[in-house]
C-alpha cells in the first residue's frame, strides 16, 4: 500500500465531508460497531478474516432496507484525487445497502485506493471485461442544489463514512 494515494484519499475525503477511519482486519469490528445505527443493513464483505457482526441484516428485504438507519458494504476501490469510492453491483444487494439508509459505511482495503481517474477507468474496463459491469462512483453524501439552497440526502446517504484496511 503506497502512503501516496492513501494521503491523498484521505485529504480528498475530508475535502467532501467524509470521515475517514483506519483499522487493520483484526480491529475491524471495534472500529465499525461505532459507526453504526441501528437498524443496520449491508452486505457481505470480500475481505479474507473481515466479517460484518451480527447487528447488520446481510439479506434485508424492501421494507428492512427503507428501515435502515445505516448501510454498510464494500468499496471495489477508491479514488484518490476525489475522495470517491466504486460500489460494484452483485448479487449480494451492495448497490441498494449504499443507498437506501440515511448513513452509509464503505469499506475499503489501502491496496485497492487507485491514485486517479485514469487508474480507475482502467481499473472499470477490466471489470467489465471479465463481466462486473454494474458500479456506482460514489463521492460523498447524496446532495442536490436543483432547487436553491442544498439539501444533502435528496438521492441517498447524508452521511458517509470509509472504513480503511490499512492491511489489505
Amino acid at each position: 500500500m503506497s502512503a501516496e494515494p492513501i494521503a491523498t484519499f484521505e485529504s480528498s475525503l475530508d475535502e467532501v465531508g467524509v470521515e475517514l477511519v483506519r483499522t487493520s482486519a483484526d480491529q475491524f469490528e471495534s472500529a465499525l460497531t461505532p459507526l453504526l445505527d441501528a437498524p443496520a443493513v449491508g452486505a457481505s464483505l470480500p475481505f479474507e478474516n473481515v466479517s460484518l457482526p451480527d447487528a447488520v441484516e446481510t439479506d434485508p428485504g424492501v421494507e428492512k432496507l427503507e428501515a435502515a438507519k445505516t448501510g454498510v458494504t464494500a468499496a471495489g476501490y477508491g479514488i484518490a484525487d476525489y475522495g470517491s469510492v466504486i460500489i460494484q453491483g452483485g448479487p449480494d444487494g451492495e448497490e441498494p445497502a449504499s443507498l437506501y439508509a440515511d448513513e452509509h459505511v464503505a469499506v475499503v482495503a489501502g491496496s485497492d485506493v487507485l491514485p486517479d481517474m485514469d487508474a480507475t477507468f482502467d481499473r472499470l474496463a477490466e471489470d467489465i471485461r471479465s463481466g462486473t459491469g454494474q458500479a456506482i462512483i460514489a463521492t460523498g453524501p447524496s446532495a442536490t442544489a436543483d432547487m436553491g439552497a442544498l439539501v444533502k440526502g435528496a438521492h441517498g446517504p447524508v452521511e458517509v463514512t470509509v472504513v480503511l484496511l490499512e492491511d489489505r
